[in-house]
């Protein structure tokens, strides 16, 4: 018998994720694969899973620890074999270079997607029934990454088909996530900024809202991309069968056709046929099993019904699904508490950067109770009654008009019978994939949220396209450096990137560049000077690492970053490239030049 460490394994470009469950004690038996604690960030919760087999010795951290990979959980006493496949986990040595191009038979992970570690291959299914449609791709799932995949496969000239349970394209993304809560957000915004304005001689009366119009308009917006979606897709050919997709064999898919608004079974079954696939059937929000079935709890779907406008509303996680939501209801009347179990909201981001967010937004909340968990709730006539516990946790418990649970979304990589296919779905439900987006089956392809963090749909896009590629016969691979985060508040908070956080808890040396937005005449011109841009650079090559924004509009300009870090431009690269005046987007050059010591819009820097 030895004792091993077992550590974090690789999730991503994720750091400082917080334990909100651990899930086995000293003494406890544990198998490869079983999961051993749960972590958060600000997008989803996951299970990390033990790489080995054995009695667990010693706990090596607690709920509300951070960890990071390479972070030890636990002491593992493992028997012979596996004792001596154990090897210690690499240091971490700050961000690796961009993989290359894999040849097909390899399996090197993407960046950010799931590992396979030691879960077992699945013994496929073998389907010999009839099959109504035959394709050269199917692809499972029409959300930004699913559709985007379809799309590019008819362009490369298979022959398509796309499955959605949803009665149109776009998924959950531009359905009832991403595309309708911006529609909600520009409004308060909107409403936000007219009240300002009493103060330089416009005045306005108070605003009266028709919550019907407003849900009429969110509708026609996303009437609006879906139908064109659906057009795109009979431009390109692409057959759409609605339904819920699941795996009969390597080759064959059933679906279960759903009708009407919402995704309801009709009881009909289509089975079709495909050469290859590509997995994108998405995540859905997690739900706290303690907290009771009321329609005064909602998850981010829900809560952009607009069913009411409550008087008091709670959000159970300070992540961006949250607050984004709570910016919409706060601008509509509600008053807010928000519980996380970190020591801060927004995490991911720069603290520098929240504070700004969060000052200009403390009118907004009652209570932020930070370093605390929601531990149960209670529906009554007069609202939700909900128990806190932890170090900013009122005394008595809690009664909220509307509780928004938001603390992240976990994958659906087990829902749709992947193992049939011989696809590994890993304990998580994450599928692993390799930098052609490819499983461990060589015909099939996942991407997006159900191959690991970060949950984003400009990543799936992406994704998508290099799995169509690859599908087709093109040399093509997922080998982002960098994969940028918006939190789309009001000032919005946009990050990517090295942040100045991480560099500091990695000892690595930077050059930080930061422009405060009271020297950006349009910022100023604009009435919003609160914000700023910071880049930061290598200390001895001097090319940019990461960025980040915070202010109006930060997430439209976070691109030209990332763009600069896929490019590895350095300061004067930035700086020496003309920016029009006067936006906001000058304020990356003025930072790139404030890094070199040549911005002339700033006090001379102290030499």
């Amino acid at each position: 018998m030895a004792v091993i460490e077992i550590k974090v394994p690789d999730i991503g470009d994720f750091k400082d994720v917080a334990v909100i469950e651990v899930l086995v004690q000293p003494g406890d038996t544990v198998k490869a694969e079983q999961s051993l604690i749960t972590v958060e960030s600000d997008k989803a919760s996951m299970e990390i899973p033990s790489s080995h087999a054995g009695v667990v010795k010693e706990l090596r951290l607690k709920v509300g620890d951070v960890v990071n990979q390479g972070s030890t959980i636990l002491t593992l006493e493992a028997a012979g074999e596996q004792a001596a496949a154990a090897a210690p986990a690499p240091a971490a040595s700050g961000p690796a270079a961009p993989p290359q191009p894999q040849a097909r038979e390899s399996y090197a992970p993407a960046p950010g997607a799931a590992r396979a570690d030691t879960a077992a291959t699945p013994a496929a299914g073998h389907y010999s029934g009839g099959v109504d449609l035959e394709c050269d791709m199917l692809v499972l799932g029409a959300g930004p990454g699913g559709y985007s995949a379809a799309f590019r496969a008819a362009d490369l000239g298979m022959k398509v088909v796309l499955v959605e349970r949803y009665a149109t394209l776009g998924g959950v993304c531009l359905n009832v996530g991403c595309i309708p809560s911006k529609a909600m957000l520009h409004v308060a915004a909107v409403m936000d900024e007219v009240q300002h304005f009493a103060d330089i001689g416009v005045s306005f009366g108070a605003p009266s809202v028709d919550l019907d119009k407003l849900r009429a308009h969110k509708a026609k917006v996303v009437g609006k991309l879906t139908g064109g979606l659906s057009a795109m897709a009979k431009m390109r050919k692409v057959t759409v069968v609605r339904g819920y997709g699941s795996f009969l064999d390597p080759h064959h898919v059933s679906v279960e056709e759903t009708g009407g608004e919402g995704q309801d079974k009709t009881g009909k079954t289509q089975t079709i046929k495909f050469k290859q696939a590509i997995i994108a059937a998405g995540s859905q929000a997690v739900r706290l099993p303690f907290l009771p079935s009321d329609e005064r709890i909602v998850d981010s779907t829900g809560a952009l019904q607009l069913r009411a406008t409550p008087k008091r509303m709670l959000i159970v996680g300070g992540g961006i699904i949250g607050l984004e939501m709570g910016t919409v209801y706060s601008t509509l009347g509600a008053r807010l508490d928000v519980v996380e179990m970190l020591d801060g909201l927004m995490q991911g981001a720069d603290r520098d950067l929240v504070k700004v967010w969060q000052k200009m937004n403390a009118p907004r909340f009652d209570n932020i109770m930070l370093k605390t968990k929601t531990v149960g709730a209670e529906a009554t006539a007069d609202g939700i009654l909900v128990r806190f516990e932890g170090e900013g946790a009122p005394k008595e418990p809690q009664l909220y008009d509307l509780v928004l649970q938001a603390v992240g979304r976990s994958p659906n990589g087990k829902k749709i019978g992947a193992d049939k296919a011989g696809v590994i779905v890993n304990e998580r439900g994450f599928i692993p994939v390799d930098i052609q987006m490819r499983t461990n089956v060589p015909h099939i392809f996942a991407i997006g949220d159900v191959v690991g963090q970060p949950m984003l749909a400009h990543k799936a896009v992406h994704e998508a396209h290099v799995a169509a590629e690859v599908a087709a016969g093109e040399k093509s691979a997922f080998d982002a450096r960098v994969i940028p985060s918006v939190a789309y508040t009001d000032p919005e908070v946009a990050w990517v990137g090295l942040t100045e956080d991480q560099a500091k808890a990695e000892g690595r040396k930077v050059k930080k560049g930061l422009f405060p937005w009271s020297a950006s005449g349009r910022a100023i011109a604009n009435g919003r000077d609160e914000g700023y841009t910071k880049l930061l650079f290598d200390e001895d090559t001097h090319r940019i690492l990461g960025g980040g924004i915070v202010g109006t509009h930060a997430g439209d300009m976070i691109g030209e970053v990332a763009l600069a870090i896929e490019m590895g431009a350095d300061e004067v690269d930035i700086g020496k490239t003309i920016h029009p005046h006067p936006t906001l987007g000058e304020s990356i050059g003025m930072a790139a030049e404030i890094a070199h010591g040549t911005c002339t819009d700033v006090p001379p820097q102290r030499r």
